[in-house]
């Protein structure tokens, strides 16, 4: 279960930063450029849009590294960055394998916290 913990939180974390750089992308722009906003729709919030964009992958990436030794931490990072990436962008046809991808490893990382050696995760 760890191994699939870290496959999945690496290829969620890789599409997550293909949505994160066209998200902070977008937002940049509409800030220079209010124009572009007025015709495809104005951010609410483009601070949590930005840092979402930059953490979300990065909390997957790194959680699907941590997942083979230290499950527990593992699969947390790999929640944290599957809430993170729905509450910024969504649930929708972009997002859905990136966020379902880290939700699923993170799952599993925690499902597999028991230690296979005798010591602590903490």
């Amino acid at each position: 279960m760890r191994s699939a913990a870290k496959a999945l939180g690496i290829f969620g974390g890789v599409i997550g930063m293909i949505i994160g750089i066209f998200s902070f992308g977008y937002v940049s722009l509409t800030e220079t450029h209010s124009e572009v906003g007025e015709i495809f729709g104005v951010v609410t919030n483009p601070a949590f849009i930005k840092a979402a964009s930059f953490l979300g992958p990065i909390l997957a990436i790194t959680g699907a590294g941590m997942a083979k030794y230290r499950a527990l931490w593992g699969g947390g990072l790999l929640l944290v960055s599957a809430v993170m990436m729905y509450a910024a962008f969504g649930f929708n046809f972009a997002t859905m394998f990136p966020i379902g991808m880290a939700g699923v490893g993170g799952i599993l990382a925690i499902a597999a916290g028991k230690p296979d050696e005798e010591k602590a995760h903490f």
